[in-house]
């Protein structure tokens, strides 16, 4: 289904994915839960697809009045770029997100230029358009632990740093449906087999820290999740059974980067550690399924892997800024 070029697909009686059409279809998503009345958007996409949120929640029988949370997992621009915006629209809402990035929602000047550093001027407005601070006094900056009301069910915040130092899951009781953001990976829906979805770590800049995401991961599976929502892509059930995937992907990103941290090398190290993330990832998923469209592959995974291997060079800095203070 869609509506105002937003596909959408129902994940349960309570909420619905919404493709959000960042980059291409079925690539970034965000959710909008229901219960006893009230609404609820985990994760927003840009500014550019707020107007299909609305008509969305008009199309499916509901008022921007009846929004009462809007809730980024993180503040990336691909999650939380239209969220300043959305609240503007819904005047009974609170914005609330991780406390440590919910000031760059409310002052969101330097997640703009943190984004055209990465992603180029010209990428950065035609992907992610304007963005709108958001009203400080409507905004909530959310803990570990913290439960939220919607409707009649509870939603709660998990602490899941790894992908970024910000980050948060939201879990809701009634359904065991983890909204995990970035923190379960990239589902590529494309390179599914048999029954077995593929999944690949984003190590996007600028704070990959893959000992804290193990933890993470410990601590989300520990909920025993009967389904796990990524913004990247889509609705996962038993994501149990596919987690030790996700870890492996991290532990290959990691020994890519350690590997290329000791050649010492620094000229053109974001390049080889792209090349070498493709050759590793290729080699994954002929693993996964040998009968793989090799030139399909390249293609999807491009794009991420590009941003992770700027994501591995950011971490290589930091490790070598922190031995430096250690030794100093």
């Amino acid at each position: 289904m869609a509506t105002n070029g937003l596909a959408y697909e129902v994940t349960d009686a309570h909420s619905w994915c919404i493709d959000t059409g960042l980059n291409r279809p079925r690539h970034t998503a965000c959710y909008l839960l229901h219960d006893d009345g009230k609404l609820a958007f985990i994760d927003t996409g840009t500014s550019n697809n707020v107007t299909g949120l609305l008509q969305l929640i008009q199309e499916l029988g509901f008022s921007t009045d009846q929004v009462r949370w809007i809730l980024p997992t993180h503040v990336h621009l691909d999650h939380a770029g239209g969220a300043g915006a959305l609240l503007n629209h819904c005047k009974n809402a609170t914005l609330a997100t991780h406390a440590r990035g919910l000031p760059h929602l409310i002052d969101p000047s330097r997640l703009q230029q943190g984004a055209i550093a990465v992603y180029g001027k010209e990428m950065f407005e035609r992907s992610f358009g304007s963005l709108i601070p958001a009203a400080e006094k409507r905004c909530h900056a959310l803990e570990d632990g913290e439960q939220l009301v919607l409707g009649k069910r509870h939603l709660s915040f998990i602490d899941t740093p790894g992908h970024a130092n910000h980050h948060g899951c939201f879990f809701d009781y009634e359904s065991a449906s983890l909204y995990t953001g970035d923190s379960f990976g990239l589902h590529y829906r494309e390179l599914d087999y048999q029954g077995v979805p593929w999944l690949m770590a984003t190590t996007t800049p600028v704070a990959f820290d893959p000992e804290r995401w193990m933890q993470s991961l410990d601590t989300m599976m520990a909920l025993e999740p009967r389904r796990a929502c990524l913004t990247h892509f889509g609705p996962l059930d038993e994501p149990m059974k596919w987690q030790e995937q996700l870890r492996q992907s991290i532990q290959d990103h990691v020994e890519i980067a350690l590997e290329e941290e000791r050649s010492g090398d620094k000229e053109g190290r974001k390049e080889r550690l792209a090349q070498a993330l493709m050759k590793k990832m290729l080699s994954r998923l002929e693993e996964h399924n040998p009968q793989q469209d090799r030139k399909l592959a390249e293609e999807l995974l491009r794009d991420d892997i590009r941003l992770n291997s700027q994501g591995l060079e950011v971490w290589l800095i930091r490790r070598e800024k922190k031995r430096a203070a250690n030794t100093g």
